[in-house]
């Protein structure tokens, strides 16, 4: 949408600064640049040169951008009266999720929604949208209120395998999937981010101490990880130690051993996926059924030993890079 509003406004303004047009989108002056460098290669059906945008190369090396051809692309944008309301449905819906990224986010969902919903008239007034998050209502708010003011948490929360703890966390984000909330958050007791299912969560309160900065790449990374029901089942035994791996993945059962591991049956939807968990747990892997996912880590195993040994490296017995 920023990449269409700036081609409108250029057609309409003619040559305007870099520094001009990033103050006018909101954006670094790096990015219009790079949004430059987009539209040129962008443009009408067919992709010809003639087809595409075009800029006067010279001015933009002065830091003056001047569309030269706008191939037709400044007509606003406009919306049926279906698609309107399905705009106002969704913004609806983010609006209650995204009070959990503060004033900055509600304002810009607000705002959209504000002018959306002028635009579209009645047939706005017909749509009423809420975002229900599963478990107690209760604990659902007391998360959404330590999310919004950036207070630490302390939840009572029950695994897979039907064990309870007390935890003080910090709440990164809440995310939907695979039909089930998560709480996305910074566990004390583990030193580690943890995902926890929000009807899992028996208990919360909103403790008085400012949550810290954290890093959550690690659940961007987890949320990216939605099995379907054709995906291959795999069962793996897991020391106690990685017991993290029955609350985190998405699991068909989670069995406890009289030995004092663990046993968790998975869909696996991306062998690479799996391969990953496996390499980053092998320490705490038993056994894996079937035996595929095994040989394919042993693989890639014995690739990166001989990648290092080609540039004159080892490891230690802990697995560790060594020279």
């Amino acid at each position: 949408m920023r990449l269409l509003g700036m081609v409108a406004y250029l057609d309409a303004a003619g040559a305007v600064t870099v520094d001009e047009l990033a103050e006018r989108f909101g954006v670094s002056p790096q990015q219009v640049l790079l949004d430059v460098d987009a539209l040129w290669v962008s443009g009408t059906p067919g992709y010809w040169p003639d087809d595409l945008l075009d800029f006067d190369a010279g001015a933009l090396e002065r830091g003056v951008v001047r569309l030269v051809e706008a191939r037709g692309m400044t007509r606003p944008l406009r919306l049926g009266t279906r698609e309107a309301v399905a705009l106002v449905a969704a913004l609806r819906a983010l609006r209650s999720a995204v009070a959990t990224v503060g004033p900055a986010g509600r304002s810009v969902v607000d705002s959209a929604l504000e002018k959306l919903t002028d635009a579209t008239g009645e047939a706005a007034a017909a749509v009423d949208v809420e975002l229900a998050l599963e478990g107690d209502p209760a604990v659902a708010a007391t998360v959404r209120d330590a999310l919004v003011r950036g207070r630490r948490l302390r939840i009572r929360y029950v695994t897979a395998a039907d064990v309870s703890s007390e935890r003080d966390v910090d709440p990164l984000r809440l995310v939907t999937e695979d039909e089930h909330s998560y709480l996305l958050a910074w566990c004390y007791r583990s030193n580690d981010q943890r995902t926890f299912r929000l009807d899992r969560i028996l208990e919360a309160r909103v403790l008085d101490e400012p949550t810290r900065p954290h890093d959550d790449a690690r659940g961007v990374e987890r949320v990216a990880f939605v099995p379907d029901d054709s995906a291959e089942l795999v069962t793996i035994v897991f020391d106690s130690q990685a017991r993290w791996v029955a609350e985190e993945v998405p699991v068909e059962s989670v069995r406890n051993r009289d030995d004092g591991t663990f046993e968790v049956t998975l869909r696996v939807a991306d062998p690479v996926w799996l391969r990953h968990l496996l390499l980053q747990q092998a320490r705490h892997v038993r056994s894996v059924t079937p035996s595929w996912p095994a040989v394919d880590v042993a693989e890639s195993a014995r690739a990166a030993l001989g990648a290092y040994a080609r540039l004159g490296l080892g490891t230690n017995d802990e697995g560790e890079v060594r020279a």
